[in-house]
């Protein structure tokens, strides 16, 4: 030992694992937003960021009502599409909703509900439907100002169905008429499809092979009234910013 050195009196950390490296020491991940989670999340390094006044709503999977689905299941909850739908209309840097749909249905009380809540928005909304809207899907589609289907997306039309314990009742059967008639009621109000039509393609038999309905390409979505046009994610941003327009032109007047 030089005359300059002094002797190393600090004593080593019993609880510390020598292998462990010291923060200096240990690679940076960048934390939560980082490139190792976009990684994880989304499978690239770099996300597009861009200030947007338009919010995108995605419904996918299967819609989860009252109960909750396994956890393999992909699900639209919608206890979580509710607030953003209050939190999009009450957001004034917000002026449109991009709502895309690629879903096979599910809980037909919540599906009306969001329904609902996407028909009753102050702010343009327009849907995209891509892949499939099926089932509940359809009112949900339809609740936009103006919707959208692409070519190869299918929306399959079928009865309101019941799961569990049925009890073999007149009262049941009812109740099943007056939920299905509330589905109708809404799709028929909310598009340019007839009722009869619309109740038509749902009884429809032999087409479905396990069940009753009718499996609508996109073509004949727009014929039967049910969507507005057939097209993509440009079409559907190209409209979205022509009813924002209008809407500015509506205030300023």
């Amino acid at each position: 030992m030089s005359k300059f050195e002094q002797p190393n009196t600090e004593q080593p950390d019993p609880t510390k694992d020598p292998n462990t490296p010291s923060p200096s020491e240990a690679p940076q991940t960048g934390g939560k937003g980082g490139i190792v989670e976009k990684i994880q999340q989304l499978g690239t390094t770099n996300v597009p960021a861009v200030e947007s006044s338009i919010f995108c709503l995605t419904i996918i999977g299967q819609i989860e009502g009252h109960l909750q689905l396994p956890p393999q299941n992909k699900t639209t909850k919608y206890e979580h599409i509710i607030p953003q739908l209050v939190g999009a209309e009450q957001n004034p840097k917000i002026e449109g909703v991009l709502m895309i749909l690629n879903t096979v249905g599910g809980d037909v009380e919540a599906g009306l509900a969001i329904a609902e809540m996407v028909a009753s928005l102050s702010k343009p909304c327009v849907a995209l439907v891509l892949g499939g809207g099926h089932s509940i899907g359809v009112p949900i589609a339809v609740s936009a100002d103006y919707s959208y289907i692409a070519e190869s997306a299918t929306m399959t039309i079928h009865p309101v169905r019941l799961t569990g314990l049925v009890i073999g009742v007149p009262q049941t059967f009812e109740y099943l008429d007056k939920m299905q008639d509330r589905v109708v009621q809404f799709v028929t109000r909310h598009s340019t499809i007839k009722e009869e039509m619309f109740k038509e393609l749902m009884f429809k038999t032999g087409e479905l092979t396990r069940d009753i309905g009718t499996n609508v390409l996109g073509a004949d979505a727009v014929k039967y009234g049910l969507i507005n046009e057939v097209g993509g994610l440009g079409q559907a941003m190209k409209k979205l910013n022509e009813l924002i327009s209008l809407k500015k032109e509506e205030v300023t007047h």
